[in-house]
């Protein structure tokens, strides 16, 4: 028996072989650290002060407005179809990267991408609908490398092909559409998850009731629940419901769906030790973003790319690597993050927002890079470790439901930002004015952190620690490599 069947016959190996795949490909984008020059170059000839003030707040608007809806029609449509969307609207981003030109074409490539990241839902969801609980750990694993290995690689040889080649950004981006082909071609081999985690009916939802009574997530996947077959196909009872009058998409399963909605929000926002890690994630990756998305412009603004050699692409990778190092520390460093987990967000919230003044500050393009790379393993670090407490707290559907929420209202304080700092119709600021805010912005997080660590830390001193359970030893394990 060949590799590939061997695969096939598997209950598991063989979708998340695929879905690596697709997400090696999907996230080889060569082109992706030099998009700034690109667009500020001769190809595009957009100033700088449009690309800062107008173009890229057109992706930040367009991203909250669709990342809701996507997330609903991602579960409603059950991943496989709207992973296909992303690889076909990744292919129309970078066509439009090679061979439209003008502002009006660079505006709507902004919404377009939009929606490629409002997507990445289903990329990180589907595994779930389609391989038993038992190796949920090995898959994600897995999934979380190839989206890894696949950025590290994509910005390494953009780098190589730049600083070594001296190839032109034109290339680079008709080779990363090449790439991203592959990708799609790849998503038509994923098996159709015949299940859906809130469209379920209401036999599957009253299942989702006892769960909810037996405990959170932890448990084995149960007998009720529909089992993947090799081609995509479910027994033929679940057929029957699924083409039927009380089928996935009919009215009553919709009401059950947001039933299950409700009751999963209560129950992710019932503690108020999940509500401040929540409130972390939301306002620092609102921060996050801004300043992912406005590095380059930085870069540029300290040493211009159009007279200098440029380093971006080895910087993010370094980046990545620093990244992936500090999450991964996080599941081999005995804390008991209930106690100090507050208090850490603090302190290393504390440390960005000093990497972030510094990039502003600094006229020395080494020590920006330098400031990047502690800030961004420094977010890396704290989000493996937020997504660990809450994990840990909760089932896989209300946790898809928190993570849709907390990245909701991370984008919407990014729009508020971006409307206020950065929008030409607004103050319209310059880089180096942004990038103090932010930095300040870092230090008001720090401060409420700082307070409520300490606070937490001293109540929680003389009180006996309570034990770990084995579901939380495992989930750390799994999370340490999230959120690249």
């Amino acid at each position: 028996m060949s590799l590939w069947a061997r695969l096939k016959s598997s209950g598991w190996a063989y979708p998340t072989a695929v879905l690596s795949l697709y997400g090696f490909f999907a996230n080889c984008r060569i082109a992706e650290p030099f998009l700034t020059p690109y667009l500020i170059g001769p190809h595009k000839n957009i100033s700088e002060e449009v690309v800062t003030n107008y173009l890229f707040p057109i992706w930040t608007y367009s991203y909250l407005a669709f990342l809701f809806p996507v997330f609903l029609l991602t579960d409603f449509l059950r991943y496989k179809l709207v992973i296909m969307l992303q690889g076909l609207f990744l292919i129309i981003n970078y066509i439009l990267l090679c061979f439209a030109v003008g502002l009006p074409a660079m505006t709507f490539l902004q919404v377009n991408y939009a929606v490629v990241t409002s997507t990445e839902v289903a990329y990180f969801s589907y595994i779930y609908s389609v391989i038993p609980f038992e190796n949920y750990q090995r898959a994600t694993g897995y999934l979380r490398s190839a989206v890894l290995a696949g950025y590290t690689f994509g910005a390494s040889l953009g780098q190589v092909l730049v600083s070594l080649a001296g190839v032109d950004y034109f290339v680079i981006n008709a080779i990363t559409l090449g790439i991203v082909i592959t990708a799609f071609l790849i998503s038509f081999w994923l098996p159709m998850p015949q299940r859906s985690m809130f469209f379920k009916g209401k036999k599957a939802a009253a299942v989702h009731s006892q769960s909810q009574q037996e405990g959170p997530l932890g448990e084995a996947r149960r007998p009720e629940e529909p089992v993947m077959d090799n081609d995509g196909a479910g027994s033929g009872k679940e057929k029957m419901e699924h083409n039927g009058s009380t089928g996935w998409c009919s009215r009553e399963n919709v009401a059950t769906a947001g039933y299950l909605l409700w009751q999963s929000f209560r129950e992710s926002y019932s503690s108020r030790h999940i509500i401040c890690w929540s409130l972390w994630w939301a306002l620092a990756t609102a921060g996050y973003i801004q300043v992912f998305n406005y590095i380059q412009l930085m870069w540029d603004h300290i040493e211009p790319s159009a007279t200098s050699s440029i380093y971006n692409g080895g910087v993010e990778s370094v980046c990545s690597l620093a990244g992936a190092a500090a999450a991964i520390a996080v599941g081999h460093v005995k804390v008991t993050w209930a106690v100090w987990g507050e208090l850490a967000l603090g302190l290393f919230s504390a440390v960005g927002a000093g990497a972030v003044f510094l990039m502003a500050l600094t006229s020395s393009i080494w020590v920006c890079y330098a400031s990047y790379v502690i800030f961004k393993s420094c977010y890396m670090l704290l989000i493996t470790i937020t997504v660990f407490q809450i994990a840990s707290n909760l089932s896989m559907e209300c946790y898809a439901l928190t993570f849709g929420i907390n990245t909701f209202a991370a984008l919407s304080l990014q729009t508020i930002i971006t409307v206020t700092v950065v929008d030409e119709a607004a103050l319209g600021l310059d880089i180096v004015t942004q990038f103090i805010i932010y930095g300040s912005y870092y230090a008001v997080i720090s401060m409420l952190f700082l307070m409520r660590g300490t606070y937490t830390a001293c109540v929680n001193r003389h009180r006996p620690v309570q034990k770990v359970n084995k579901k939380q030893v495992s989930s750390v394990e799994v999370i340490s490599s999230e959120h690249f």
